[in-house]
């Protein structure tokens, strides 16, 4: 069956060539271990505090720290995708934040593993960047969506590698150790540079695009995507993915704490709950992929912000027993990821070649940077207006950008890409 015509979600895969293949396997790959990479911490903070006495704020610092630099490292690398070529610097970042894993296991105080996880997010930043202008470009029109999203799901994957790795970590090793060795098989993605040197090329419109520029004797701009011609689509995708990546922070940072702490809910962070949670995020990853193709990247994002603002408010404002909590787990994985899947590609679709890193890394990356303020704004009001109230305004806010940047940008399903 051709694939313009087979709608279900793995149809593209039978017909994609080796090289979209190769490359799609690279990127999978390299995200979920991105996803490894990131999720350690959080995994592994509880046992940092109480063996280093760090205070609760300080802990939380880190995380924005690092999502904060890997604002900035998605634009840079997404500049220099543009520069020097997409594949490159994806070798180049994953090097960057397997290094910066691997030394985070040996340092000595919690300063030092606050600087080692910001220049991480640097590089976690930027790999993400050049990942999906490599996929975005590789993958045929028809389901670059499907593709593209689908390996967006290998981030659930990932943090179930981090789960699966505490639990022997900790079991095989004393706490003490324990931490730094899950910090030190962070390296571990270093590996994958063997395979992309090998399987994965770069785009061919983006050679083109180069070879074009430095024909004519010039190079990209990294001011260009704020030029009158682009401005307002910058502009837009930025708050898109600011009030995407502004919800779910806001809702994954605190709304387990709220259930714990306000509703006494004990099944939160037990193995079942976390497993439906996790299963949740990866069904609706690969339900969103399946979905920007099937009725369009807008729809996508407008169904799962209404729906992530109705979750929202049912777990803030409704009595939850633990019964219940254990089965929501899966919807709330469910909303607050699946939305991710139709983001790299959508992206992809908005700028032309030539300044497609620059555009697609400072959008997505604004929107991480601000996006990571907003844990903070719920616990900053939360103590005047309450958790639960706090949760509900800033998420309800950030998923209302979410949808009005969507319904105010043009859909993209389908459309070819050119050396531009």
């Amino acid at each position: 069956m051709h694939s313009a015509t087979d709608h279900s979600l793995t149809g593209f895969y039978k017909v994609m060539n080796p090289k979209e293949k190769k490359t799609f396997w690279g990127c999978f790959m390299g995200w979920a271990l991105d996803g490894m990479d990131f999720m350690i911490y959080p995994l592994v903070i509880g046992t940092i505090i109480a063996l280093w006495q760090v205070d609760l704020g300080l802990a939380g610092l880190a995380v924005t720290g690092t999502l904060l630099a890997s604002a900035i490292g998605g634009w840079v690398a997404g500049y220099m995708a543009d520069r020097i070529g997409r594949v490159r610097t994806l070798q180049i970042t994953i090097l960057w934040f397997s290094s910066f894993s691997l030394i985070s296991a040996f340092a000595q105080d919690f300063n030092q593993l606050m600087v080692a996880r910001a220049l991480l997010g640097f590089g976690f930043g930027g790999e993400w960047a050049a990942g999906a202008v490599l996929m975005g470009e590789t993958i045929r029109a028809e389901f670059r969506g499907r593709a593209v999203g689908s390996v967006q799901s290998a981030w659930a994957v990932g943090w179930g590698a981090a789960v699966v790795l505490q639990a022997i970590t900790f079991s095989l090793l004393p706490e003490e150790l324990a931490w730094r060795a899950m910090f030190a098989l962070g390296f571990l993605p270093a590996l994958l540079l063997i395979y992309v040197r090998r399987h994965i090329e770069e785009p061919e419109i983006a050679k083109v695009a180069r070879a074009k520029l430095a024909q004519e004797g010039k190079a990209p701009s990294i001011l260009e995507i704020f030029k009158p011609e682009l401005l307002k689509t910058t502009v837009l995708a930025s708050l898109l993915t600011m009030g995407a990546q502004g919800g779910y922070y806001a809702i994954t940072t605190w709304v387990p704490t709220f259930l714990k702490t306000e509703r006494k809910l004990t099944v939160i962070g037990s193995t079942g709950y976390l497993s439906l949670l996790i299963l949740g995020s990866f069904a609706g990853f690969l339900f969103g992929a399946w979905m920007a193709d099937r009725y369009g990247r807008r729809k996508l994002f407008i169904t799962f912000s209404i729906g992530a603002i109705c979750l929202v408010l049912a777990y803030t404002q409704w009595e939850i027993t633990n019964e219940m909590m254990l089965w929501l787990g899966f919807p709330l994985g469910f909303f607050a990821s699946g939305y991710f899947s139709g983001l790299g590609a959508f992206l992809t679709e908005l700028f032309p070649t030539r300044l497609r890193g620059s555009g697609q890394g400072f959008c997505y990356n604004f929107g991480r940077g601000m996006g990571a303020l907003f844990p903070a704004l719920v616990g900053y009001f939360s103590f005047q207006y309450g958790l639960a109230t706090a949760i509900a305004v800033f998420a309800v806010i950030a998923y209302g950008v979410f949808l009005v940047a969507a319904w105010l940008l043009p859909e993209t399903r389908g459309q070819e890409l050119y050396p531009d």
